[in-house]
């Protein structure tokens, strides 16, 4: 007799989705459990970002809550300037989360080629960014590490905020005291535990539009304890060509980010908000519905000719992995014969398909809230800027986990621990401020 063929099973797109229902492409991240990928959804052929997290790796981290936490956050989330989740789902292996694709690359990879940016290119982006953070703070939402890395642009050249691993909802009742983020970004609400909520992600956009423009950042210091000084005490300073690169409502403007007052900060007055930029002179140029709908024409866009990430990714996908990703069927098992954890995941890392659900908040209800904390550090392959810790403890925090487009370490970093009142901390020794890590 011959052998009888092995046909593809038939997918079914009116299921759950799941792994069958994409093209994997290339490998375009990696960070500390999973990576990221290029994907191509093979019913409406829609190409999309894969990022996709072990398992295993996510239980040895302890990051389980974390990773649920980020899920139902994203859910939330939709927005033209957020890379937004589209689907979410999960095999016996990984956990994944499907994202809009943004091709253009992080800020970090263009700002490291172009050792700073013009003042209308930084505005533009500075705009596109706040129309993002008052629309997350409107959902009482900290996003608690932006930073270049975490700003991707999409083919066009618009910028888009991702990696919500630590973003946390907020409110005014009860202060979040937990030390969380990129060090070099942290507002000093933070670092000197005071209490914060949504005024430390405009402090964290004036050191972004700070570093975009003059190349540098504002404050530095080779230690923590340096550093935490100069963010906290040091009179903010401006290079001496300064006026040749911004302009004074520019200037103006990184002042009121930069404001150690949150009271008095940029975007924060009472009342005010976001209006309050709207109506700032560095920023009069904009028309603010124009640039929600995107037809504002980017000022620089990215060169579609070349890759915007590190490209060895896909060379290491091909040549050193020894579990190469690919769609596997189920298998059939009783969750109660899993560990605690296994079930934690398969039980609320539930599905989503953005074309057949509304998104929905999972904040304020308490039943639905993830009752473990979790502290983990990145081990990720391209971040230049300082790594992200958190200790907050409460349900609705997370730890640095996956973003694409994420860079390799130039400099070393040593962990160690220590505990305060809001739990485990995982703070990181400085070794070389210029290589960027704080």
């Amino acid at each position: 007799m011959g052998a009888v063929c092995c046909r593809p099973q038939p997918i079914d797109f009116d299921g759950d989705v799941n792994l069958f229902h994409f093209v994997l492409l290339r490998c375009v991240g990696k960070g500390a459990f999973g990576k990221v990928r290029v994907v191509q959804h093979k019913q409406g052929r829609e190409l999309y970002a894969l990022k996709y997290i072990n398992k295993a790796k996510c239980v040895k981290m302890k990051a389980v809550a974390n990773i649920i936490q980020e899920r139902r956050l994203l859910e939330e989330i939709d927005h033209p300037f957020v890379v937004n989740m589209r689907y979410a789902f999960q095999d016996d292996e990984n956990c994944f989360f499907v994202l809009d694709l943004m091709l253009g690359g992080d800020l970090r990879f263009h700002l490291e080629r172009m050792g700073s940016m013009g003042e209308d290119t930084v505005r533009f982006y500075m705009a596109e960014l706040s129309s993002a953070l008052g629309f997350l703070h409107e959902k009482r939402i900290i996003h608690r590490d932006l930073k270049p890395d975490n700003i991707l642009l999409d083919e066009r050249g618009h910028a888009h905020i991702t990696d919500f691993n630590i973003a946390v909802h907020y409110t005014e009742r009860r202060l979040l005291t937990g030390v969380a983020g990129s060090m070099a970004y942290m507002a000093p609400e933070i670092l000197a535990k005071r209490g914060y909520t949504y005024t430390i992600d405009w402090w964290s956009l004036g050191v972004c539009a700070y570093e975009l423009i003059f190349g540098r950042r504002p404050f530095r210091g080779k230690t923590n304890s340096d550093l935490t000084h100069s963010i906290c005490k040091d009179a903010l300073r401006f290079p001496e060509d300064a006026n040749s690169k911004c302009s004074k409502a520019g200037i103006q403007a990184l002042k009121g980010f930069l404001e150690r007052d949150t009271t008095k900060r940029l975007g924060c007055k009472p009342s005010e908000g976001f209006e309050e930029i709207q109506r700032h002179p560095w920023f009069q140029s904009i028309d603010w519905d124009a640039l929600d709908r995107k037809e504002l024409p980017p000022p620089f866009v990215p060169d579609s000719k070349k890759a915007n990430f590190d490209a060895s990714h896909e060379l290491e996908e091909l040549l050193l992995e020894d579990n190469p990703l690919k769609a596997r069927q189920r298998k059939v098992q009783d969750i109660s014969n899993l560990s605690a954890e296994m079930r934690q995941m398969e039980e609320q890392f539930t599905p989503y398909d953005f074309k057949k659900m509304q998104r929905r908040s999972y904040f304020p209800h308490t039943n639905q809230q993830i009752m473990t904390t979790m502290t983990a550090t990145s081990s990720t392959s391209r971040p230049v800027t300082p790594a992200t810790i958190s200790n907050d403890l409460g349900p609705n925090d997370s730890t640095n986990g996956l973003a694409y487009n994420q860079k390799p370490s130039i400099d070393q970093v040593t962990p160690h621990h220590y505990d305060d009142t809001d739990g485990d901390v995982r703070m990181m020794e400085i070794h070389n401020e210029k290589g960027g890590r704080f």
